[in-house]
């Protein structure tokens, strides 16, 4: 049923036609019920009116309530000319001062008559004045009027440029709450409102945008955000819900031959969060129910061994298993891994990539479907329509987010029935995202590294300590290690990243000369061919120095490289700083991260460095990198943002609401799975109104 919050935006008072179309392409608002949404992000106090006499050029911003007695022009044309207008109250004047927009101030405001006045004070020729305040009648139409709190709401340049700044949004939301206010219909049960002590709806909308004080802005935001996260996280549980009821899986309950075989050739101890990761995988194998499951873990924790013992519990039941990574060399990295642990085993494994010759690519395919090959790694080229299982009954995905939602479900067709999934990201997500884009997974998380792993000393270097970590580089390659040269790498400016490239490869070269010193280099604008062949001189050790873009941030095991030079480590965002981390300290010898950057590091640039020099723990630098950088531009996650647009929820401050919001959503489908009972039929109707904008990013199968 359409309501007055379902006009389109142009008819707001205010607004009309162009307007409305500069909001709809800079800020997505369409209709009423959209700029009701357009919150406030932060908030300024203008509760207290000061007395002139109070004022000094020390404060910050300031409100002012008083008359204007002189209106002057000083100056000749040019930067000099300036409207001085002169505010008085009982205690004392002040000089506003304006140097742009005179003609429209000059029309604006009128002398005798009240204003209210904010801005910062200053000193200017020994006198105390405000440059360029806001300035608005003291008048009860105004929203100003008798000092709010006052919402401060984002914009753009376009926006501003056509006039529509803070104060615009302000009224625009005056207007619409003056017209729309009775059509703010509950969207919550009364029993939820009530049992959560929330602030009604149409109180909320009240407060968001002209908050009556700093308490009852609070219980605003704070039902705001619940609601938005409560819906969601139902939205989440309730499909993770049905496709445990729905989703038949394979069953897998025998451990036999081929794993045990195997577990006992593995050369290490696995360990304890590896062992409780294969304990949750078999619990999900003998469930009856196709298993949905996410595996985080640090670079080098060992998710790919878990993934192979669990292919062997797949194979001692009579399925294949497939291991789909996004690079050649990844994919041929996990496939070199495992011949150690199988050989004598019985176990047959293939590697099928875009490489793979016609001859050998035709006996994989037939082996395939013969039932042949237990275990089939790969790249992109496993979802090609040629190949075809003959039982598939476990699939992996490393890095998952590389791969788009349609092309995993052309792995699942491969299948008459679907595969258990285990998806696996050495991007540690913190929790209070996983739960947002993967919510309606299992999760587990390998939160330990294997023994013997040595801690990686991160050091922040700048050009004047770079010729003592030339010769530190080389007192490494004297004791036979091995060095990663890192360039940034961003497509806004990729020629100009490339061309840094080369000057920093060709300084490299004359640095380190050969033959003392051999430098590959791998870069996105090579050739497969010849990107390979140097990529096969460094892992094969015949070359010291491996120069490249961050292309190695997946997937290069070189246990001899002991230093990572990442150059203009400023440029890089934290997670990916840490990915490239991971690629040294994979040895047992001592291993070394140098971040080079600029001299002049912003506050943030300099925070994330400081943050890589201080620990290694993934997790704490994933939930740092939400904080400084929001949901939408972690890396390695979802690079366009979260499933649904959050209006007011921030998943870096609000984790307590929102693990509290899940709760209650488990509540709720514990009594009512399907959202059928009548009590529940405001949710119902939230649900359906969600689905229209959740974006489908967690479903894996």
């Amino acid at each position: 049923m359409s309501t007055i919050l379902d006009s389109d935006i142009k008819f707001l008072p205010g607004v009309g036609p162009k307007r409305a179309e500069l909001l709809s392409r800079e800020l997505n608002i369409k209709c009423f019920r959209d700029m009701l949404y357009f919150f406030p992000f932060r908030y300024i106090d203008r509760t207290k009116i000061y007395s002139i006499s109070e004022v000094e050029s020390s404060m910050s911003f300031i409100q002012l309530r008083g008359k204007i007695t002189r209106i002057n022009i000083v100056g000749d044309k040019g930067p000099a000319r300036r409207l001085v207008a002169t505010l008085s109250d009982s205690t004392g004047v002040i000089d506003l001062i304006f140097f742009k927009g005179i003609k429209w101030i000059k029309d604006k405001i009128k002398v005798n008559h009240e204003y209210i006045v904010f801005g910062k004070p200053s000193i200017f020729n020994q006198t105390l004045n405000i440059v360029h305040p806001e300035i608005d009648p003291a008048t009860e139409e105004n929203p100003l009027y008798g000092g709010n709190m006052i919402g401060v709401y984002a914009s753009t340049e376009g926006l501003k440029n056509s006039g529509i700044g803070n104060k615009q949004f302000a009224k625009f939301q005056a207007a619409l709450l003056k017209l729309s206010i009775d059509s703010i219909t509950e969207t919550l049960p009364d029993f939820l409102v009530k049992e959560k002590k929330l602030l009604p709806l149409r109180d909320s909308m009240q407060n968001i945008h002209f908050p009556i004080n700093l308490k009852v802005l609070a219980l605003a935001q704070m039902r705001l955000k619940f609601e938005e996260l409560f819906f969601l996280q139902l939205s989440l549980l309730k499909q993770k819900s049905l496709r445990e009821r729905n989703t038949e899986g394979f069953l897998m309950p025998r451990v036999g031959n081929y794993f045990n075989t195997c577990f006992n050739k593995i050369p290490f101890e696995l360990t304890g969060a590896q062992k409780r990761v294969v304990k949750e995988i078999r619990a999900d194998f003998v469930k009856g129910r196709q298993m949905n499951r996410l595996l985080q873990g640090d670079v080098g924790s060992g998710k790919t061994m878990v993934a192979l013992l669990c292919a062997l519990i797949a194979a001692d039941n009579g399925y294949q298993s497939c291991i789909m990574a996004p690079t050649e060399v990844l994919a041929n990295q996990h496939f070199n891994g495992v011949f150690k642990i199988i050989e004598g085993s019985g176990i047959k494994v293939a590697l099928l990539t875009g490489n793979t010759k016609a001859k050998e690519r035709r006996a994989i395919l037939e082996d395939l479907i013969n039932g042949n090959i237990h275990i089939l790694f790969g790249t992109h080229a496993l979802i090609e329509d040629r190949v075809q299982f003959a039982n598939l009954g476990f699939a992996v995905i490393d890095e998952q987010h590389r791969f788009g939602v349609e092309q995993r479900a052309r792995l699942w067709s491969k299948s008459e029935e679907l595969p258990h999934v285990l998806v696996m990201t050495a991007t540690p997500i913190p929790r209070t995202l996983a739960m947002t884009l993967y919510g309606d997974l299992d999760v587990s998380v390998i939160d330990e590294l294997p023994p013997g792993r040595k801690s990686i000393q991160t050091i922040h270097a700048t050009e004047a300590q770079r010729s003592r970590i030339y010769s530190f580089v080389k007192e490494q390659i004297k004791a036979g290690r091995q060095i990663f040269m890192v360039y940034p790498l961003i497509k806004e400016s990729e020629k100009m990243d490339y061309r840094n490239l080369q000057e920093g490869y060709e300084s490299i070269v004359q640095e380190f000369k050969q033959p003392e010193y051999i430098t590959a280099v791998v870069h996105g604008q090579q050739k497969n061919e010849d990107k390979a062949h140097d990529m096969n001189l460094f892992v094969t050790g015949k070359a010291n120095i491996l120069v490249s873009t961050s292309v190695i941030e997946v997937g290069v095991d070189v246990p001899n490289a002991s230093v990572m030079i990442i150059e203009s480590a400023e440029r890089f965002g934290l997670s990916q700083l840490h990915q490239l981390r991971g690629r040294v300290g994979r040895g047992s010898e001592s291993s070394y991260c140098i971040l080079m950057t600029g001299y002049k590091l912003t506050k943030d640039s300099r925070k994330r460095v400081d943050l890589l020099c201080s620990t290694q723990d993934g997790f704490e630098l994933a939930e740092a990198d939400l904080r400084m950088r929001g949901p939408g531009d972690m890396e390695g996650t979802q690079q366009s943002g979260l499933a649904v647009e959050l209006h007011i929820a921030n998943l870096a401050r609000d984790s307590q609401i929102l693990e509290d919001a899940r709760q209650y959503a488990q509540k709720v489908l514990e009594d009512d799975p399907l959202i059928e009972g009548e009590k529940n039929r405001l949710l119902r109707e939230g649900l359906n109104a969600l689905k229209k904008e959740v974006k489908d990013y967690s479903q894996i199968s």
